[in-house]
């Protein structure tokens, strides 16, 4: 039976499914965690990255917010820069 006793335990759940991890720098990341270690250093397969960035005109002194995405085959998240990681969501 899998439980969750320690926090990396819900981590250790989600090999080999799609998680979103927020990372700083305005960046989320969605991929396939194919492994990850106490650090929180993970390796994502078919990965998305969004990337927000927000400006300000100067002429209009409104916000202007952009997103890029891009899709990456495979990708090493440095763990220190993971600001939150959301398994995927499970029905009972």
């Amino acid at each position: 039976m899998s439980s969750v006793e320690v926090p990396l335990d819900l981590i250790r759940l989600s090999i080999d499914e799609r998680i979103f991890v927020k990372c700083r720098g305005d960046r989320e990341l969605r991929g396939k965690l194919h492994a990850f270690d106490q650090h929180l250093n993970m390796v994502l397969g078919d990965a998305e990255e969004i990337v927000t960035t927000r400006e300000i005109d100067e002429e209009t002194d409104e916000e202007i917010v952009r997103t890029s995405k891009r899709t990456i085959e495979m990708l090493f998240v440095r763990g220190d820069v993971v600001i939150l990681v959301s398994p995927p969501l499970r029905t009972a």
